[in-house]
């Protein structure tokens, strides 16, 4: 009889593969296991409930909704006026300008897409007004769309810390920061090298600078939400879950109060759109639950492990095969969908070698976001070339360069793992 292993994931594969949405996949691959080896048929939705039970992915929610109530308000355009009074006007300005406006929106959102859009929805007008070319221009929005994951609030964050309770929110959002600005650097570089080899942007230089004192207090009320929502775990006054809650409250204040942006009709659709969007992702991890038990229970954690421990030959052998399979994963499976089919495999595996279990799930993150603008099946460029019209085979010429200067990002948090720990342990987490 066929190895309930290959079963699983074999089963899992071929509906992916298939066109059948990932969930179903998880759920039916798990099922139908847990049919043929007489597990129990109760196991099914005694593991939903209890996947989608648990405390901390209340924030999840909470976080879609900040981030939509934040970028309804009009928070990315007085961002951008407020870096271009930073970064200036020229040859690659508005690519610069791109990351760092996705840099600071990843500290509201949450989460890849939807940092791409909001980011996109600003930014790639203006870059293809002043000349950039729309493959060049969705490749630099879906880059800077994917560090959204490794800013805090994360989403990816919150999940793994319900898979890993080792690594708690607090320590991973702190632990997230350092590596979400290197990897904003490490896009800065080539995309600003490849602008002013290729004269991009050139004719921006006529356009007038923003005030930069002005610029700020329009955005100052967008720049202290990051602020409010790590000042306020740090201090102790709010746990992460509640902090999500926060984040909508200051959310709201800003665009109803301050800004004015925010109608009541705009809130009923934003509750509306963050509804469905949180239950997509939970009906993901509900599903998942039952392939992710499924595969605990048959034992097949152990063998995998030892297996990866073995071929490896040695933690920097197994920590490259294990970061290099996320990325090639990364290219086809969404960041929440590899955590909860991944994470119990290679997470033993850390355990073995006895590495630190938050810098692992930051490592586990930088692979996610690499994998949200690595073609064929990358998210983030999925929506830039849908915003710009560009074909996913145009972007190619632009995007190598990107990944590979990230790559090069993800090789410095290998070696030097205190360059991820530091945070967290300064400011208490650890």
């Amino acid at each position: 009889m066929m190895h309930p292993a290959y079963l699983l994931f074999g089963i899992f594969f071929v509906l992916m593969f298939a066109g059948v949405p990932i969930a179903a996949s998880l759920g039916l691959a798990g099922s139908i296991v847990i049919a043929i080896e007489g597990l129990g048929i109760m196991a099914i939705p005694t593991n939903v409930y209890a996947g989608i039970a648990k405390y901390p992915l209340l924030a999840i929610p909470m976080f879609v909704l900040a981030g939509a109530i934040f970028d309804r308000s009009g928070v990315a355009a007085r961002l951008l006026r407020f870096t271009t009074a930073i970064v200036g006007t020229g040859r690659g300005s508005l690519a610069v300008i791109t990351i760092l406006v996705a840099m600071i929106i990843g500290g509201i959102s949450g989460s890849g897409p939807a940092c791409t859009a909001a980011v996109g929805g600003v930014m790639l007008v203006a870059m293809m007004r002043a000349g950039y070319p729309p493959a060049f221009a969705a490749s630099v929005t879906a880059a800077a769309g994917s560090t959204d994951i490794l800013i805090p609030p994360s989403v990816a964050f919150i999940i793994y810390s319900v898979l890993v309770p080792s690594a708690t929110v607090p320590a991973l959002f702190a632990a997230g920061i350092v590596p979400g600005v290197l990897a904003c650097v490490a896009l800065i570089i080539p995309a600003l090298l490849l602008s002013l080899y290729h004269n991009l942007g050139a004719s921006q230089r006529r356009e007038p600078r923003p005030k930069l004192w002005k610029s700020f207090k329009e955005a100052f009320w967008a720049l202290m939400a990051p602020v409010v929502i790590l000042g306020g775990m740090r201090t102790g006054w709010f746990t992460p879950t509640e902090a999500a809650v926060m984040a909508v409250f200051y959310g709201l204040l800003v665009g109803v109060c301050i800004y004015r942006t925010l109608t009541l009709r705009d809130l009923y659709q934003l509750l509306v759109d963050s509804a469905e969007t949180s239950a997509v992702i939970l009906i993901v991890v509900g599903l998942a639950s039952i392939f992710a038990w499924a595969s605990s229970t048959l034992g097949i954690v152990d063998p995998i492990t030892r297996w990866i421990v073995t071929v490896g030959g040695g933690e920097a052998g197994v920590l490259a095969i294990m970061m290099l399979f996320l990325i090639i994963v990364g290219m086809f499976l969404d960041g929440i969908s590899i955590y909860l089919i991944f994470a119990p495999l290679f997470v033993p595996v850390a355990q073995t070698f006895q590495w630190d279990l938050v810098w692992f799930g930051v490592l586990m993150t930088y692979n996610v976001a690499l994998g949200q603008f690595t073609p064929p099946m990358a998210v983030n460029l999925m929506v830039s070339c849908r915003l710009t019209g560009a074909s996913m085979e145009s972007t190619v010429r632009w995007v190598i360069w990107l990944l590979l200067s990230m790559f090069l990002g993800l090789l410095l948090l290998m070696a030097f793992p205190p360059l991820t720990l530091w945070l967290p342990k300064a400011l208490g987490f650890m």
